[in-house]
């Protein structure tokens, strides 16, 4: 599943079963204004002549639905969630002749939608997540999504995430859904077949070392080319003053505490990622940070022995994280963070102050090019509208 946003010359297709395009805005929600039923445009220059069909009504004085349209939007909110379980979706809401495209695949039947979904099931154990769905047109849905899978058959099961929006045409004779296109947010290109979606697929294919150990609880909300933006769950970290970004000046401090050297001497797993935070401009005002089991709470939890080790829970939120390999020197982290808040800045997100550098492995333990290393970066405010 998939889909992303595309400029606004690009074309949703219309189905068999309607009678006009309409163009897709920056957000991937389709604007209700008419477009010929081939166009050619110009992409990084490059001329592409397309007509892909989609919508399933004329959009100039579309006749009122003989159907309950708000009433399939309940629908896929109830139904769309069991898309990789047991369950399953519903086959008969769907057209025996239903169009299924995303930027890699396509399906001209309702049985071939449904063998899609079982050979990802059994190729990359997906995890579907349903944000929202709208009417966006009199026979249009749109519905927003992440997915995480996980890649089986290497043996470092590398893990592929991928959002974005499906836009699902109703047929207007049935009620029935007649088409399904996928468009995702990591990429421009989303007509079928994209090299472009090709690539993604595969860069996510590279080795990325993640120990096997309880990491702080986050929902990716939305990939982008370049980041991801994830809601993060509250979580407790014993913290104390570092050096740099890329240092470790304190961990011995703060690792003591969960080893035994607290008021209790208790012992307490270990997680990943170590946390280096910066909360000034300059990137100069550092603590280094490990982040604390989610079963603990401040007020189970033993004083540490030192006065420079502190507890401290973090609100959590919104945070964008461009993730990296190799050794995290100064230089590259610095790097990374001043890419990731120029991304952040052309997509039009404001940012916060300071940033963290989250590093997940061992450095003598690990090949460099394994490691998985994340800048993070806090957002004010962030909407999948």
């Amino acid at each position: 599943m998939a889909a992303a946003h595309l400029s606004a010359q690009i074309l949703q297709p219309v189905l068999p079963c309607c009678g006009s395009f309409r163009r897709v805005n920056a957000t991937g929600i389709p604007s209700t204004s008419p477009s010929p039923l081939t166009t050619t445009f110009k992409t990084r220059n490059q001329k592409l002549k397309w007509a892909r069909k989609l919508s399933l009504v004329e959009q100039s004085s579309p006749p009122k639905p003989t159907f309950d349209v708000e009433g399939l939007v309940s629908f896929l909110y109830d139904d769309l969630p069991h898309l990789f379980d047991d369950q399953g979706i519903d086959r008969t809401a769907y057209d025996e002749r239903v169009k299924f495209r995303d930027p890699i695949t396509k399906h001209d039947t309702i049985s071939g939608y449904l063998f899609n979904i079982s050979l990802l099931k059994i190729l990359f154990r997906p995890l579907f997540q349903l944000h929202w769905v709208k009417q966006t047109g009199p026979y249009e849905i749109t519905t927003r999504w992440t997915m995480v899978m996980k890649f089986m058959l290497l043996s470092w099961k590398p893990e592929l995430v991928f959002t974005g929006t499906s836009v699902m045409g109703i047929n207007p004779n049935n009620g029935k859904f007649c088409s399904h296109v996928d468009f995702w947010d990591s990429i421009q290109s989303n007509e079928y077949f994209s090299p472009e979606g090709l690539w993604d697929v595969l860069r996510q294919l590279r080795i990325y070392k993640t120990p096997d150990l309880e990491t702080p609880r986050y929902q990716i909300l939305k990939r982008t080319a370049n980041y991801e933006v994830r809601k993060y769950a509250p979580f407790i970290v014993v913290e104390t003053n570092g050096d740099k970004l890329s240092g470790s000046t304190g961990f011995n401090a703060v690792a003591g505490y969960i080893f035994g050297k607290n008021s209790t001497t208790e012992k307490i797993p270990m997680t990943t990622p170590v946390f280096t935070q910066a909360l000034d401009p300059d990137l100069s005002d550092v603590s280094i940070q490990i982040v604390l089991p989610s079963e603990k709470d401040l007020s189970s939890l033993p004083d540490p022995n030192q006065e420079t080790v502190n507890l401290r829970k973090v609100e959590g939120g919104i945070a964008a994280a461009l993730k990296f390999s190799g050794k995290p020197t100064e230089d590259v982290v610095r790097e990374k963070e001043r890419a990731l808040r120029s991304s952040l800045v052309k997509d039009g997100l404001k940012s916060k102050m300071g940033c963290l550098l989250a590093r997940y492995n061992d450095p003598g333990r690990t090949w460099s090019f394994m490691m998985r290393n994340e800048v993070l970066i806090w957002l004010e405010d962030f909407s999948l509208d």
